[in-house]
Order: C-alpha cells, then structure tokens, then sequence
C-alpha cells in the first residue's frame, strides 16, 4: 500500500482509537535510533519473499488447529512462514517452526520472540505511541531488524500500511513481492485466541482493532491479483481470500 493510500486510513484509525500521531512518530523516531546497527534493509526481506507462497498465521482461537492440519499435509515446508507475534509461540510450541519473519509490536511473549530472532527470524517491528517502553527495553536485545510504522517513514523505519500484526504482515508480504498469500489463525470474530494478549486492551477495543484488520485485508484482496486463500478452521470469511482447507490447497499447490 502507498503511503498516499494509506493516510487516510490511519486518520480512521486515529480517530476511532484517540492515537496520538505525535506519540507514534515520537515512537517512530525512537525506533530509528535503536536499530543504526541492527537494522536490515527490505531488499534482504525482499530475498525471502519474492515470489514464493507466503503463509501468515494470526493468533486467533482458530490457530492451534489450524498449525496442526497444515503440518499434517506438509504445508509448513511448501511457504515462507510469517507470524504475527503471538502466533510464534504457537509455531515453536506445537511443531518446534521457527518462521522465516515475525511482525511484531513487541507484545507477544517476549521469550519466544527472542528465540525465534536467535535462530534465525526477520524480526519486523513496528513502533506506535503505546510500545515506547518496549521498544526501548527489547529492540537492543534483537538483531535482524526491519523497522515498520504507521505515521510518516524515518531511515530505516518504513511504512508498508497495514494496522495489526496480522494485516501488517499480509502488506508486508505483497510489498515484497510474494507470489501468493494465505493466511491461518485469522478468525476475526468475537472471541480472542489464547496467544493473543488479551490484557493489552480492553475486549471492545480488541474487537475493533479486528475489524480494522478485516477492513484492511478486504482493501488488500481488492488491489492485487495474486492468489489469496484463508486456511483459517473458524471465523469470519474476509472477501477475496478463498476459503480452503489444507488438503485442497497442497493439491493445489502440486497441479
């Protein structure tokens, strides 16, 4: 998505969420500093993404069962991996998958994160007014950065547009060129997943950070001609993501 695009969207955001626009470049710029020399450039994300399947895995209620029927068919190893933060630990706890990229605002269980980015993981980590404490706190502990906002870029800190984790992965991967995307975990409803921090924010806010979400991966569907499928058990569908189970989509894969 255009930055051009995508202002208009963060001004909804903003809005609907009383964001500080000053506090997330504030965040931004803080982000900046603390990566000079861990930094990666999106050329080097570009390397892994460029038209290969991209799969992302959200931490909705769906998504134990959904990594589970995805391993049994082989999947894991026919796409680039990418989890939205709470969904690696999901990802190193049921089928030990380190994932090739991790989009984070750093609320995930820290620990996992950790893990993950020592064993080899992009970690993309996007900054707001909210995360200042951990971005401070954790961002020197990692290596391998992209940095990722949603005001205006900085060096080293760029704007792909998107508003979760989850979303924010799905921009990310078309930016960089992926073949095609399907997303798990991605339920979208009412109820919060387990590896989902629900004590960040109250429930309702929660729910209307998914339906942004939503919003924003319906806006994505409408704009690119790459194929789009939701692997996703439970849920709400997202328009122009093809609901599919992972058998139909490995025979896909292998016509």
């Amino acid at each position: 998505m255009e930055i051009s695009e995508w202002r208009p969207w963060y001004d909804k955001i903003a809005s609907a969420f009383r964001f500080s626009k000053f506090e997330d470049q504030h965040a931004t710029d803080i982000l900046s500093e603390l990566i000079r020399s861990s930094c990666i450039d999106p050329s080097d994300v570009k390397v892994t993404i460029a038209d290969r399947p991209v799969l992302i895995f959200g931490a909705g209620p769906s998504l134990e069962e959904d990594v589970s029927k995805i391993k049994k068919v082989g999947l894991l190893e026919r796409f680039i991996i990418i989890t939205a933060d709470g969904a690696t630990s999901a990802l190193l706890e049921i089928v030990s998958k380190v994932p090739q990229i991790i989009v984070t605002d750093l609320d995930g269980r820290f620990e996992d994160l950790l893990s993950a980015n020592r064993r080899g993981s992009i970690m993309v980590v996007h900054s707001h007014g909210d995360n200042i404490p951990q971005l401070l706190e954790y961002v020197p502990k990692l290596t391998n950065i992209l940095g990722t906002t949603q005001v205006e870029p900085r060096p080293r800190v760029y704007n792909f547009g998107g508003f979760t984790d989850g979303d924010r992965a799905a921009f990310l991967a078309l930016a960089m060129g992926a073949k095609a995307i399907a997303l798990a975990g991605m339920d979208l409803g009412k109820t919060i997943g387990k590896y989902s921090k629900k004590y960040i924010s109250p429930l309702e806010r929660k729910l209307l950070k998914l339906r942004f979400c939503k919003k924003l991966l319906e806006s994505l569907a409408s704009k690119t001609s790459i194929d789009l499928y939701n692997l996703t058990s439970h849920g709400e569908k997202i328009k122009g993501f093809k609901d599919i189970d992972p058998v139909e989509l490995m025979d896909c894969l292998q016509q």
